[in-house]
Formats: C-alpha cells, structure tokens, sequence
C-alpha cells in the first residue's frame, strides 16, 4: 500500500550521478502515480524553501571527503522547520572487480546531517548509499565505459528495490550495516572540511587548449571560478565536485600533479628548516607541528598556484605544466554519467 502522493527530491550533482539516482526515482514514482518533483540545490539554495507537510523529501548528494559536500550542507541548514519524512541518499565512489560492485565510504555524511535535520523536527525514514562510478579524475582516471555501464546498471535496480520500500513507508537504513568504518575514518572527514579541500581547490587550472569559452565558469555551482589575466582561475571555495572538468569540451581543465610535487619538494625542506629554527616547546607538540606543517604547506601552495598563473599566460612554460599533469593524457579521460539507453543497448 503507498503511503505517499508527493515526492521532492533535492539533489545536487557534479557529473551527474546524483541527477540520475534523482531521475530514476521520479521513474519509479510516476509509475506508481506518486507526484514526484526534482529541485537541483544549486538554485534550490537560492530560493524560499516550501515544503508541504504530507510531502516525502529525498536529499542526495555526492560524498565529498567523506562527508556531503558544503553546498549541501548548507542547504540542509537552510531547511525551515518541519516534521515530514526525510530519507537521506548519497552517491559515493564506486569501482567494478569482474561482475563485482565494490562499495565506496559515506563517512560522516549521515550523522551531521541526520543531527541538522532531527533538531528542526524531520523524521529520517532512510539512509541509503549508492555507489556509482567514482569521478574524482584528480586522483584516479575515468573508469571504462563497460564498467560505467556496469554500475549504472546495478544502481539502477537498487534504486527500484529501494523505491518500492520507500513508496509504502518503510524505513530502510542500509547504511547501518557501514557504521564501523564510517565511524574509523571520521577523522579523516572533520581533517578535509577542515583543511583538505582547501588544498584540492588549487589543483585544477586551465591548459593552453582553453578557448577562453566560460562554459567553467557559467557552470560552476559555487561560483569557485574567476577570470584572472583573461585565464580561468580556481577560488578556495571550489568543492572539487568535477563538473567543470567533465564539461569542458576542450579537455582543457586539468589538475596539477607537478605543482603537488614541486610544493611538497620545498614544503620538506621549509617546514624542517622552521621547525629547527623555532625551538617553542609549544611547536614541538605532535598536533601543533601537523597543524604548523600544514600552514607552511598550504602558503607555499597558494604561491607557486600563482606562479603557475602566470607561466600559463605563455604557450611554452604552458605546455610544460600540463606535461607533468596526468589528467592531460589521453587515456585519463573523463566521467560524466551516462543515458540509460547507452547500458541498456550494452545489455542487449
């Protein structure tokens, strides 16, 4: 028996695997005569938020450092008041071994959200993971197309199962059963928010294969991209989400593993000459010295990112930086999520 008629997704999504978990919902829905509306976050924040009390809600977002991204968790903040059912989704890195979907981590995103929404009066009918094909290209490349058919395909059956659960107002906590090392990488969570995503921020930069186009810029969620000597510039503010390196039809946006390395080159040798020089007591604790290496990593990486700025400007020192980017090659490549006609002909 359903148990709702209205449905509202708010979304957000870098690549698009969040906006396609969202389309396979309002799928199942429609079939079943559940109004179901999507809302993508991005412009959702923006606006007056009214939500009719005998509505379901569903939050999905991407898992960034283990946790959701800050975009929506300050959406989450911005929620008024209300007592409906929520259920809380995410989309976080997942990878295929042979026929086998190996699972990403949620981390935190659960816990801070489902604290956020219980103290304005929701109730949280659901917390559920889906581990679509990861897209964090800084780090790893893009997975093959098979194996994008692959997850997609899985998802898209776990989403039904999921759904018809939902619909009749059960509660389904699958992500109970991640609780323990959700819990073990905590750290790591609180350590990105803190700090990590600061530094990812300033690895993306803009090769000379830039049409000057704006398309990143116009795109960006969180505004995070500026014009700088006619140049696309990366803000601190970037949630390293991906979007403008999947939509850049230049190819052109990549990320800077040779300015990692050269910061982390000079970064040993500066934090170990200062911390020799300071003989505080004070500096000398475990804590305080990661903390003041990270400071001495983080100066050093805003400057060379503007050296770096500025060597772009020409074609020559241009093509050398993206020598020493891995996401410039080829056979990196690029994720953005794919129509369900391209997985479903690969079954066929």
């Amino acid at each position: 028996m359903l148990v709702y008629k209205k449905i509202r997704i708010y979304y957000f999504s870098g690549t698009g695997n969040a906006k396609r978990i969202s389309y396979w919902i309002r799928e199942f829905a429609t079939e079943k005569n559940i109004r179901c509306n999507l809302e993508n976050i991005d412009t959702a924040r923006h606006n007056s938020i009214d939500i009719d009390p005998d509505t379901l809600v569903i939050i999905i977002s991407p898992i960034h450092g283990f946790n959701y991204p800050p975009i929506t968790l300050a959406f989450i903040r911005r929620l008024p008041k209300g007592s409906n059912d929520i259920v809380l989704m995410n989309t976080r890195a997942g990878l295929k071994i042979r026929k086998t979907v190996t699972p990403g981590l949620t981390g935190i995103a659960f816990f801070v959200s489902t604290i956020m929404l219980k103290k304005k009066g929701y109730k949280i009918k659901g917390q559920i993971p889906f581990d679509m094909p990861s897209n964090w290209m800084s780090i790893h490349p893009a997975l093959s197309q098979n194996a994008v058919a692959f997850l997609h395909e899985a998802n898209f059956y776990k989403v039904k199962k999921y759904c018809d659960r939902i619909f009749e107002g059960n509660s389904v906590f699958v992500a109970y059963k991640d609780i323990v090392q959700d819990i073990l990488i905590s750290p790591i969570s609180l350590g990105y928010y803190i700090a990590g995503r600061f530094a990812f921020a300033k690895s993306f930069y803009a090769s000379t294969a830039c049409d000057g186009c704006l398309l990143c810029v116009k795109q960006c969620p969180v505004k995070a991209i500026k014009i700088l000597n006619n140049r696309p510039f990366w803000l601190l503010k970037c949630e390293s989400c991906m979007r403008c390196m999947s939509l850049c039809p230049k190819r052109a946006i990549e990320s800077a593993h040779g300015l990692f390395v050269i910061t982390s080159i000079f970064y040993s040798t500066l934090a170990t000459y200062l911390l020799n020089k300071l003989s505080s007591d004070f500096l000398h604790y475990p804590f305080v010295e990661k903390v003041f290496s990270f400071i001495v990593f983080f100066i050093l990486l805003i400057v060379f990112y503007r050296i770096q700025h500025l060597f772009l400007l020409n074609k020559y020192t241009g093509r050398l930086i993206s020598f020493f980017s891995l996401t410039h090659y080829k056979f990196w490549g690029r994720y953005r999520s794919i129509a369900d006609a391209i997985w479903r002909q690969k079954k066929n």
